[in-house]
């Protein structure tokens, strides 16, 4: 991670450090597999611990996941041309062995005074996006978590994902920040009004799921996986019998017309345990 002064700002903000973020993700007996902790060592002027960006594979819900998490203390999570590579790389060891990704978002970009070394070629910044195209097209789960700056090409990352969550107050995600629609068009505008979670949550749809703070978001998170079907069976070998007595949907079900019904209350009645991972319940 960076230096103490920027992990403290970092949790100032009510941020859960990167290390903190994998802890509380995976299941409490998981080993988590680091990749490439040595990237960036000794590699530039100032110092790039980890090359920024922390990935690896762990347990969620005992399903193995590739995380690839922004490192924010670490020259605000930007991307230096081995962050890149090593973002690349995770998604490639976890494309070959059909790994589901965790992106834990909170990234400024590209680190501009080199960005002429991180988008031009082939396998730059770039390729993750097609990366993410290409699992999503073989039923491998792409999932981001928003818990901070998600901006310009980062931006794509929870918009290519299968479902994405976002932090409130915390969590942002635009091409362009408010300085530069300013500098544009003259428009003054805040953080949260451009990109914030009551936005992409409700209005534009580029956000699933709400979250609250860091936890909960982590927790939505694992949610997640916990109803993520990865062994393709039609029947599932158990089940469990809803907690509410299906002969009750008799009663929820007016034959008026002119009244309305929670779908939530005939949901409870006819899932497995009355488990319901509701998707985009804000939007609208």
């Amino acid at each position: 991670m960076g230096s103490s002064d920027s992990i403290n700002r970092h949790i100032n903000r009510g941020k859960l450090t990167v290390r903190d973020r994998i802890n509380f993700l995976l299941d409490k007996d998981s080993f988590f597999l680091e990749l490439s902790p040595l990237a960036g060592q000794d590699l530039y002027d100032s110092p790039l611990p980890s090359g920024g960006i922390v990935t690896g594979i762990g347990k969620i819900h005992g399903n193995r996941c590739m995380i690839v998490a922004n490192d924010a203390t670490v020259k605000g999570g930007t991307y230096y041309p081995i962050t890149v590579k090593k973002h690349l790389r995770s998604q490639e060891i976890a494309f070959e062995n059909n790994l589901p990704c965790v992106y834990l978002v909170d990234s400024g970009g590209a680190y501009l005074p080199k960005q002429d070394e991180v988008f031009p070629d082939r396998d730059h910044f770039g390729r993750i996006f097609y990366n993410q195209a290409r699992m999503s097209a073989n039923n491998i789960p792409q999932i981001a978590v928003v818990m901070g700056n998600c901006t310009a090409g980062g931006a794509y990352v929870p918009a290519m994902s299968d479902e994405s969550i976002i932090v409130n107050k915390t969590g942002t995600i635009f091409l362009g920040g408010p300085p530069l629609v300013k500098a544009a068009i003259g428009e003054i505008s805040s953080s949260e009004e451009l990109g914030g979670a009551d936005l992409h949550t409700s209005k534009s749809g580029v956000a699933d799921h709400f979250a609250k703070d860091d936890k909960h978001a982590l927790q939505i998170c694992k949610d997640i996986f916990e109803n993520i079907n990865q062994s393709n069976k039609l029947f599932p070998d158990i089940f469990e019998s809803p907690i509410y007595d299906k002969e009750e949907l008799y009663g929820i079900i007016n034959y008026n017309n002119q009244h309305t019904i929670d779908v939530h209350e005939i949901i409870a009645r006819i899932v497995d345990g009355s488990k319901f991972h509701e998707f985009k319940a804000e939007y609208g």
